[in-house]
């Protein structure tokens, strides 16, 4: 399995990959270009190599382009605790500090949007903007998804409930990260072209440990203390992006819209056509026209 180093070294450009030590956890991140710092945070089950596609395109916009792997994800550490988006936006935010800068733009992806959200509405001053793809902030709605397929239903997050199951995970998965890899992709890519064999096995690696899908579950096991935070949150100040695919008949883009001007001030929606829930891979043109319109 090709290395970070390796991977980072395979983009175009001059991309590297790195690590640094804040709030005693040692995170991985993959940098290159130059410009105004715009952090790139992965969703779950994928890593910084997500972002592939679309980070030389943005580094040759004039960005300095900082894709990161969450705590418990990929190259970062995976502790016992601390998944709850407050403290990871906290971590983001070191790190942030820890590269020199005293702001940024910020975007992230399912989980890393949950991140990119908190990360904006608790610490303004180090926001200047955020993009928010394809997933919002944990509310209370997530207490009401059925924990049985209902008809009508466009898709049934049945891992969401698997992930709050104390140590079984780790027993099911290790070692056999990859049937739940391609189960994901398979059903939420619209192009199945969008991700080579190498992307699924980089994917799979890294949650192919205990300790790694321990702290991938980490992320929706602390669901209830991220609603609770919500709750005592008023609205982004920042100007907001948010995208989202037509998945489940326009259905997320649909709550999207409903969502994002109750928590922001500023807030926009953009629905990214013909791509499903990875859509960073699927159209990475339309992500990267998108930042570089709403970054500017």
């Amino acid at each position: 399995m090709p290395t970070d180093t390796r991977l980072a070294h395979s983009l175009e450009g001059d991309f590297h990959s790195s690590h640094v030590t804040v709030r005693g956890l040692r995170l991985h991140y993959v940098a290159g270009g130059e410009g105004r710092p715009l952090i790139l945070l992965p969703g779950w089950p994928q890593t910084w190599w997500e972002f592939r596609k679309v980070m030389p395109a943005l580094a040759a916009a004039g960005y300095r382009v900082i894709a990161v792997d969450l705590p418990g994800m990929g190259g970062s550490d995976k502790p016992a605790g601390g998944y709850d988006k407050k403290t990871m936006a906290g971590v983001i935010r070191s790190l942030i500090r820890a590269l020199g800068y005293r702001r940024a733009d910020i975007a992230g992806h399912d989980v890393g949007s949950q991140v990119a959200f908190s990360f904006a509405v608790n610490h303004p001053e180090a926001t200047r903007r955020v993009a928010l793809l394809e997933t919002l902030h944990p509310d209370p709605s997530l207490y009401r998804i059925p924990i049985l397929p209902a008809r009508g239903l466009p898709f049934f997050p049945w891992w969401l409930a698997f992930g709050q199951v104390p140590g079984l995970p780790e027993q099911v998965l290790a070692g056999r990260a990859r049937h739940l890899i391609d189960w994901i992709f398979d059903a939420f890519l619209v192009d199945q072209t969008a991700l080579t064999l190498l992307d699924r096995s980089v994917f799979a690696h890294a949650y192919n440990t205990p300790d790694a899908i321990r702290g991938g579950n980490g992320w929706y096991q602390a669901f209830g203390q991220d609603i609770v935070d919500l709750g005592t949150y008023g609205k982004v100040t920042a100007p907001v992006l948010g995208m989202v695919s037509g998945l489940g008949d326009g259905v997320l883009a649909e709550r999207m819209r409903a969502t994002l001007p109750t928590q922001a001030a500023d807030a926009q929606v953009v629905q990214v056509e013909d791509a499903g829930h990875f859509f960073v891979e699927e159209a990475p043109q339309a992500v990267v026209d998108e930042f570089v319109r709403f970054f500017g």
